[in-house]
């Protein structure tokens, strides 16, 4: 669980740096709400399964089982990569 907790620590963290980078408001905003959506999501399903929370019945993204709920994630990811692309020179 310390793995895939800190792979989602470092995609937040990379998602942050994006999202302060972006070239223009509408990639900072998106970025930000990318990354606090997929953190969030990581957050609350690793609590629930620490039993530190009530059951929700959220996905870990990318890992748990469900068709919808990944192909949203992966979905959500294209449009971080994207803004990510669109990133000065020396950031990238």
């Amino acid at each position: 669980m310390i793995v895939i907790a800190a792979m989602f620590m470092l995609l937040i963290m990379r998602g942050m740096r994006t999202a302060l980078n972006a070239p223009n408001e509408f990639g900072c905003l998106l970025a930000f709400g990318i990354t606090l959506l997929i953190g969030l999501q990581a957050f609350v399903n690793m609590a629930v399964v620490m039993g530190m929370v009530p059951t929700k019945g959220l996905a870990l993204p990318f890992i748990s089982y469900g068709g919808t709920s990944l192909v949203t994630t992966l979905a959500a990811v294209g449009l971080l990569l994207n803004v990510s692309r669109h990133l000065p020179g020396e950031v990238r």
